[in-house]
């Protein structure tokens, strides 16, 4: 009986020592050892959204997928509940969220993050007949605003104190300005620049009114070593210029952090 207690004791001390030197091995060769980089993203253009054939692509999903393979490793995209991303990191069913993540105080609590890579603000989206009734930001605190539950855009209005009704993401924002169900709607300026306007899906739509200023950066688990890995790959994909290279296809140069 000594015998067989004192075997399942080293069994146990054997499954701990490996489940240490696992953790101690770092997030990065969590991600190496199972080949694939799984990235936490919403629909989301220009950052990450699908093409005619069903793949994602747009600027944050094509930096991904470099990262992913100078890793050495596959990429899958998860489309994830945006209010739910710490949740969804912390849980390891995704290994980062990378779709435009402002980097507000909740997220660099909840996340190590890398260092910003993209400018952006968040903007307010009308109607553009309704456009010369609302030229200030005081003008507009009667209206009820469409914004993505737990983006930037809520959280900016949450502190201004006007009326938000939450939607699934900002692309749910725009259709809810769209068929007049919110007055007017708050996302991220780079998604609007895309997406608002002649010739696009809501040419009956605008942006003005810039709210706040921020910045993009790529959210990993707490203490992850992924965050300066990619810290170094952005700084080498700066240098040797395919990283403008990708922010010139989508349109997304002058936002582009470059110092």
């Amino acid at each position: 009986m000594k015998k067989l207690i004192a075997m399942l004791l080293c069994l146990v001390l054997l499954a701990v020592s490996a489940l240490s030197l696992a953790e101690a091995a770092g997030d990065k060769d969590y991600v190496v050892g199972k080949g694939k980089l799984i990235v936490g993203i919403t629909d989301f253009e220009p950052m990450d959204y699908k093409d005619e054939n069903g793949e994602w692509i747009g600027f944050d999903a094509d930096l991904a997928r470099a990262f992913a393979a100078a890793l050495g490793v596959e990429i899958e995209f998860q489309e994830i509940d945006w209010d739910n991303k710490a949740l969804e990191l912390n849980s390891k069913n995704i290994d980062c969220v990378w779709n435009g993540m402002t980097l507000t105080d909740e997220v660099l609590a909840a996340m190590t993050c890398s260092k910003a890579y993209m400018n952006n603000a968040q903007v307010v989206i009308l109607p553009a007949a309704k456009l010369a009734d609302y030229a200030t930001v005081e003008s507009i605190a009667s209206l009820t605003f469409a914004a993505e539950a737990g983006s930037a855009g809520e959280a900016v209005l949450n502190d201004l104190g006007y009326a938000v009704n939450a939607v699934q993401n900002q692309a749910a924002a725009l259709m809810e300005v769209q068929a007049g169900t919110s007055d007017a709607a708050v996302i991220d300026a780079l998604m609007a620049a895309a997406m608002v306007g002649e010739g696009t899906s809501y040419a009956d739509l605008c942006y003005t009114l810039p709210l706040n200023d921020e910045q993009y950066g790529v959210g990993f688990r707490k203490d992850s070593d992924l965050a300066a890995a990619l810290d170094d790959f952005l700084a080498a994909a700066l240098a040797d210029g395919s990283l403008m290279a990708i922010a010139e296809t989508y349109g997304v140069q002058a936002a582009l952090i470059v110092e």
